[in-house]
This record gives C-alpha cells, sequence and structure tokens, in this order.
C-alpha cells in the first residue's frame, strides 16, 4: 500500500494521509520537536491534549543515553514516551550544525565528540538505520551531511556527494531490516544543497531513483532569504515523485508554514515555536505577541482571545510573563503549549482551506497579522 494518499488538492497544495504504524496522520502537519524523546517543558499528555499527531525523536542523542537496548526493552520509543501518535526519529546529522559535537565527517560517516562522556564516536549510514529500526519509531530518516547556508559551494557539494552515497548505504541497509524484521517502518531520504540550484537539482534527481518512502528537504530554513528558500522548494518539487510526502525539516514560522503548504510541502518540524515561547515571543491571531515588554505587564487579557487552549482560557498575559520573567518552569510550559496548540491549528485550517480552495485567503490573512508592527 502506498503510505502517501493525496486526497484534495488547491493548485500545488494538497491533503492527505500518511499511512504509519501507528496510525494515520492528516496532512499537511506540523511536529514538535521531543529531541531526547520529550519536547521542552512539556510530557506527552500535553502533546496528546494539543492535538500533536507526530513527534520527532534525535536517534543519536537516545543512542547514547539511554540507548537502544533499554527503549528497546520497554517497548520502544513510543511506549518509552507514552506517546500514541506517530514518532519519527532523526539520524543525528543535524547536530553537525553544533561544533560542540562535530569532529569530522569522512566516506564512512560522521565522526562526533559524545556529549555525555566526551569520547569520540563514529556514526555511520549503517548504524544509523541500525539504530532508528531498533528504537521503533515509525519514520526513519537518512543520515546526511547538512551544510550551513555561509559555507563555500565547494563545501556544500561536497556535503551533496556524502548525503547521496549515505542515501544509498541507509536505503539498503534499511530494506535488508525492514525485511527480515516484523515491523513495518517508513525511510525518508533527505535532499540538501543550499540555495544552489545546481545541487538541489543534482540532489533531488539522485535520491528520487532510490524510491524513498518520502522525500525530506535539508538545509533549508537556517536564516537563507525567504524568497530562496521558496525557490528551492518549488525546483525540488518538480522533481520529486507527486505520489510522496514532502517534508520541509527546520521549518515553524506561521507564514513559513502556509508559503510552503502553498508549494507542495506536506509536513515540517521546528525548534522555533517553544524557543521563541521560552524567549517571550506567543503566536497569536493577531500576529506574534512580544510579552516580556512592558505594556503586558498588567494586561489581564489571554495571550489570544481568539485561542482555545487551556492556556488562553486560564491565565493572564501578565502572569505568563511574570513566570516567564522569573524564567519559572511552569511558564515555560504555558508559553510552549500555547504557541504549538497555535500551530496545530493552523494547520487545521489549512487542511479545511484546501478542501475549499480557500488556502491562498488564509495565507494572506496570516501574512497580514505577521507584517503588522507589534
Amino acid at each position: 500500500m502506498q503510505p502517501f494518499i493525496i486526497q484534495h488538492q488547491s493548485g500545488k497544495a494538497r491533503s492527505g494521509i500518511l499511512h504509519t504504524a501507528a496510525g494515520d496522520i492528516q496532512t499537511p502537519f506540523f511536529m514538535p520537536v521531543s529531541t531526547k524523546a520529550a519536547a521542552k517543558h512539556l510530557s506527552s499528555e500535553d502533546l496528546v491534549s494539543m492535538g500533536t499527531q507526530a513527534t520527532i525523536c534525535n536517534s543519536y542523542l537516545l543512542s547514547l543515553r539511554p540507548g537502544t537496548a533499554i527503549i528497546n526493552k520497554l517497548g520502544g520509543i513510543g511506549r518509552f514516551m507514552q506517546f500514541p501518535g506517530a514518532i519519527f526519529t532523526d539520524s543525528g546529522g543535524f547536530q553537525m550544525y553544533s561544533e560542540a559535537f562535530l569532529i569530522a565527517t569522512t566516506e564512512q560517516g560522521i565522526h562526533f565528540r559524545n556529549p555525555f562522556s566526551g569520547e569520540k564516536v563514529l556514526l555511520t549510514p549503517e548504524d544509523s538505520m541500525h539504530i532508528q529500526y531498533a528504537l521503533g519509531g515509525d519514520v526513519a530518516m537518512c543520515l546526511d551531511a547538512m551544510p550551513l547556508i555561509e559555507h563555500h559551494k565547494k563545501d556544500i557539494a561536497e556535503a551533496v556527494r556524502k548525503t547521496e552515497a549515505w542515501a544509498a548505504r541507509c536505503k539498503h541497509t534499511h530494506d535488508a531490516l525492514r525485511k527480515k524484521g516484523k515491523r513495518s517502518q517508513l525511510l525518508f531520504g533527505i535532499t540538501q544543497g543550499g540555495i544552489h540550484a545546481d545541487l538541489r537539482k543534482e540532489s533531488a534527481v539522485h535520491l528520487r531513483a532510490l524510491d524513498f518512502d518520502g522525500y525530506a528537504l535539508g538545509g533549508l530554513a537556517l536564516g537563507e532569504p525567504a524568497s530562496q528558500e521558496y525557490k528551492m522548494i518549488e525546483l525540488q518539487k518538480r522533481i520529486m515523485p507527486e505520489e510522496k510526502i514532502c517534508y520541509l525539516m527546520g521549518a515553524g514560522n506561521p507564514v513559513e508554514l502556509l508559503e510552503a503548504i502553498s508549494r507542495g510541502v506536506d509536513c515540517f518540524d521546528s525548534r522555533f515555536p517553544t524557543q521563541n515561547a521560552r524567549r517571550g515571543t506567543l503566536f497569536t491571531s493577531e500576529g506574534r505577541l512580544r510579552l516580556l515588554t512592558l505594556p503586558y505587564a498588567k494586561d489581564k487579557q489571554p495571550l489570544d482571545p481568539a485561542c482555545n487552549c487551556f492556556v488562553c482560557h486560564t491565565y493572564s498575559r501578565a502572569y505568563i510573563r511574570h513566570q516567564l520573567m522569573q524564567q519559572e518552569g511552569v511558564g515555560f510550559r504555558l508559553a510552549s503549549y500555547h504557541n504549538l496548540y497555535y500551530l496545530h491549528r493552523l494547520l487545521e485550517q489549512a487542511r479545511e482551506a484546501i478542501c475549499k480552495k480557500k488556502l491562498f485567503k488564509l495565507k494572506r490573512q496570516v501574512q497580514r497579522a505577521y507584517t503588522k508592527a507589534k
């Protein structure tokens, strides 16, 4: 059975169903980041109550602590974190973004420094597939070499070459694991290439030939101009098979999500909404709310009067601001919950808008709200 079924289309935007072992996911959808098997300051119960369909964990870090053996013995990552929805596991390649982790990349794989012990660790594509399959997630991601936008084109081209080679090794290993094992797990390939059209095209063509269950666009949403990001999405979408799900990694800005959806992207993940929440920037139907500014110190209104989350039904802006100013965990939780709830509702609205051919209207409405001075 084809994992992804398109049910409605409006221009290039589409809504549908992604079939996973944990159940069906309605697309487009957003995944909170649960790096170490928990979203920061939120429980799995919080994620469920806000309507989270899927979350993404870091397989590399979890393989180091508590270890795949422990998680596997406790019934897999879903039971370990008591999350009933679908779980994606990232390979850990994103840790290349941190100089504290990365030592070097070679033909073998990525040489990391263990953040817990300081020892050197080599993560190969084969290792990554074995780790992710053992963790028991529903969707595994290929190991990729992720360059930064500011890197020289020559370095980005080398990252593309390694990503292509590693993708083939991941696919070969994962196919064998899936054939031998008793569990169904999807595998997504990840394209790279920065904002260079020729490299993006090369990466997309190569990965398409490997026939993954889905395709992710990596190395974007890293601070490049929005016009360049959208251009790369459009380029790769023209190459990727239409019947396969498209995943933009690292995107979490409300306007950015709707722009990507209008170009055919189906799912997203990002630290952006919870990171912003902890720093006092809240998403609302009227645009960004800079909660730490002085005018909100005595404000008895909810974060967003139009929001139905429990935070907005219960607490004032003044209270949440106070807790954030004191850096209290409850403030981080309430603000993070609200931002994620907002994004889930936004993508729910996007799914409805696609069905009714009204996505452009929703996008313009959100663009107006988020371009207002706050």
